[in-house]
Order: C-alpha cells, then structure tokens, then sequence
C-alpha cells in the first residue's frame, strides 16, 4: 500500500495542468492519476447500474403491494359483484392488479420519505475535521507520495486550488488508482496541515 493524496477540480483542463505542474516537481507520470467521479448512487458498480445491489426503497414494496393487492382484490370483487353482467369475476382480478401496484409504490416511497428525513438531520450537524466524509463529484487528480515528497504535492495541490484535499491508502501503478472505491469515506487533510 502507498499513500495517495488527491483533490478535486472543477474542469478537466484544470486537472491537466495540476498532473503537468507535479511532473515539474519531480513527480513521474506513473505517479499521478486524472479520472472522474461519478455523483453518488451513479458509480454502475453493479451489471444493472448503481452502487447498490437493490433500491433501498424497494425492499418494503412488497408489503404495501400484498395489502394493496387485498384492497384492490376486495374493491374489484365489489365492482364485479355489482356489474356482474358486464365485469364478472374480471373486476377482481384487474383490481388486485392495480391495487397490488398502487401498493408497491406507496410502500416504497414511505420508505424513501424515511430515508430523506434522516439525511436532511444529517446534514443539519457539521462535520469535524478529523471525522470522514463522503467524496464529491468531479474530476479527480491523485499522486502517490512518499515522506518526502508528500508536502510537495499537498502544495502544489492547494496552489492549483484543490477542493476536498484527501489523503488515502492504495495502489497507485502506472497512472492508474487501481483499488479505488468512489463509495469509500475520504479522510479530508485540514487546512492547515503541509
């Protein structure tokens, strides 16, 4: 494992002239990785998309579609009892459908309600320096660095001004951050520090 200090820019054309601004200082170019990150939930981790193996969302969906289904079943059955010249046993069936659906989708967004709540009263609390965060979107420069050379990159990072200035543990090889994780907690370097 090396140790990879990164910030991000704003334009792609920015982030070259970072990567050409640390070959001036020694840096080689297998050293220094250029790459975007994709905003969060967006990062296709999985075959169908996404950064997860489901939707948080839709693992209570079946629920609200059972009772759905139920009220929709019972609805159609008295409809069908009603029309039963003209609707007959169909009534049923095509209101469990719909009901099953109408449930499935309430189901799901009462669950996405719950889960916009406990972020908008996350994001109510600051975070401290030293706590971890989650990285930001945008185009991403990284440099592998050693004891010595580490001040000169978080320089010239900062010069360029650098947003999100992280300092993380991987392998950097060949211009590639190989085991880079975009869902992984950055650990942002203060302000202060070189």
């Amino acid at each position: 494992m090396s140790t990879i200090i990164a910030g991000r820019f704003e334009t792609q054309e920015a982030a070259e002239k970072v990567s050409a601004s640390l070959q001036d200082t020694g840096f080689a170019p297998e050293q220094i990785s250029l790459f975007y990150v994709n905003p969060h939930g967006q990062h296709d981790m999985y075959p169908i998309g996404g950064d997860e193996p489901a939707s948080p969302g839709a693992e209570k969906s079946g629920r609200g579609a059972v009772l759905g289904g139920g009220v929709g079943a019972a609805a159609g059955a008295a409809i069908g009892l009603a029309a039963a010249p003209v609707v007959g046993p169909v009534g049923a069936v095509v209101g469990g459908g719909i009901g099953a659906y109408t449930g499935s989708l309430v189901g799901a967004m009462k669950e996405t309600d719950k889960e916009s709540e406990v972020d908008e009263m996350a994001d109510e609390t600051p975070l401290k320096e030293e706590q971890l965060t989650e990285r930001e979107s945008g185009v991403h420069v990284a440099v592998k660095v050693t004891a010595d050379n580490r001040s000169v990159a978080i320089n010239v990072l900062r010069k360029h001004q650098a947003a999100g200035l992280e300092e993380a543990q991987g392998e950097l090889t060949d211009g590639e951050w190989v085991d880079f994780d975009p869902r992984e907690a950055v650990k942002l370097l203060p302000e202060d520090q070189p």
